[in-house]
């Protein structure tokens, strides 16, 4: 039976939290299998708490390199994967991405919209050139006057895999969203055989243990039970009785009595979206002051390994401020590890603003 504390700890462990990680920043996207990035700067704070020694250059040259990529994966939301991941994972996701088209509320917008036509005009425009998702609108929605544009193009992020190109997503750029197909843009095309397997023994190693219900939650598909059930795994229970599956060669689970040092977490960060039971990272009680009701997922500090409050950045004339809002009074020794630990991820993200400040609301 495993406690919150000790799930706590190997989570943080798995999630490169615990201690920060000699990973270069790639292996690290790898790793985590990728990084919700609905918020397009919100991988750049994700790797610099988990890496020792990262800079925000180095994913902003990975971008550019076309190392990794900004796609919809896990859950139908922006996530930014390797370039091997993008192609490789979508399609063990391409039927979450159907279904939440046929099933969703774009669904009566696209009704008698013949799929692969829509899909050889799309690739046809963003392989001629990146295209935005008004120039699509405009250019896709003649041809199928009866549809509507804007489900036409949501639709088509699904059906067909779409990345968006750069400079949208580079560290301290403005670049609206553009898409090109993934093969195009990488000169390689999606894998022919999804690998459901690999994709949960990848979601343990990174999260686990975790239940059944947690991957599916993780990831956004259904039918996991019977992929779970033909691979070789190690189980454990939780305080509630729920069985929790973990790969068998893990590394030994972390002492729960183990120190964990202060974090800033990420806008979106997946550590607090990867479960269908949080309470081993955020307790139930807070849930809402992190995930709003309009679909905002803010930025959270950890104290002693849990969600402690949440935290933002403001830019403004040649000052940038970071402002935690804890959930509970803090004790002197955690904040002052939060304000030092602020002034040090103000310090890498915004090296030539001339004032810096961390304040509590």
């Amino acid at each position: 039976m495993l406690g919150r504390r000790t799930l706590n700890r190997a989570l943080l462990d798995r999630q490169l939290l615990l201690a920060r990680s000699r990973m270069g920043p790639a292996e690290a996207v790898a790793h985590l299998v990728g990084l919700q990035s609905q918020a397009p700067h919100a991988a750049y704070t994700a790797l610099w708490t988990r890496l020792d020694g990262f800079a925000f250059g180095d994913l902003s040259r990975l971008l550019l390199d076309r190392g990794v990529v900004r796609i919809a994966l896990l859950r139908g939301t922006v996530h930014l994967v390797t370039a091997d991941d993008a192609l490789r994972l979508r399609p063990v996701l391409q039927p979450l991405l159907d279904r939440q088209i046929a099933q969703g509320a774009w669904a009566p917008g696209v009704r008698g919209v013949d799929r692969e036509e829509a899909i050889a005009a799309c690739r046809a425009l963003v392989e001629a050139e990146p295209r935005t998702p008004g120039e699509l609108r405009d250019l896709l929605g003649p041809r199928w006057p009866d549809a509507d544009p804007v489900s036409l193009v949501n639709a088509l992020r699904n059906w067909l895999a779409l990345v968006q190109v750069p400079p949208r997503g580079v560290w301290g750029v403005a670049g609206r969203t553009a898409y090109t197909t993934a093969d195009s843009w990488l000169g390689r095309s999606p894998a022919d055989a999804p690998d459901a397997r690999a994709l949960v023994r990848r979601y343990l190693a990174a999260f686990g243990p975790a239940s059944v219900a947690d991957a599916q939650k993780w990831s956004g598909l259904t039918g996991l039970r019977e992929v779970f059930a033909a691979m070789e795994l190690r189980a454990y229970r939780d305080e509630d009785g729920r069985v929790l599956y973990d790969v068998p060669d893990a590394p030994s689970l972390p002492d729960p009595d183990r120190p964990a040092a202060v974090r800033f977490v990420a806008d979106f960060d997946n550590l607090v979206l990867s479960h269908a039971d949080r309470s081993r990272i955020l307790a139930r009680e807070h849930v809402r002051r992190v995930m709003t009701v309009n679909g905002i997922v803010r930025g959270t500090v950890l104290v002693d390994g849990f969600v402690a409050g949440t935290w933002r950045t403001d830019r403004a004339r040649g000052s940038a401020v970071v402002t935690v809002a804890p959930f509970a009074p803090l004790a002197a020794a955690d904040r002052d590890a939060l304000e030092a630990e602020g002034g040090r991820l103000l310090a890498a993200s915004d090296p030539e603003a001339g004032h810096h400040d961390v304040r509590f609301a």
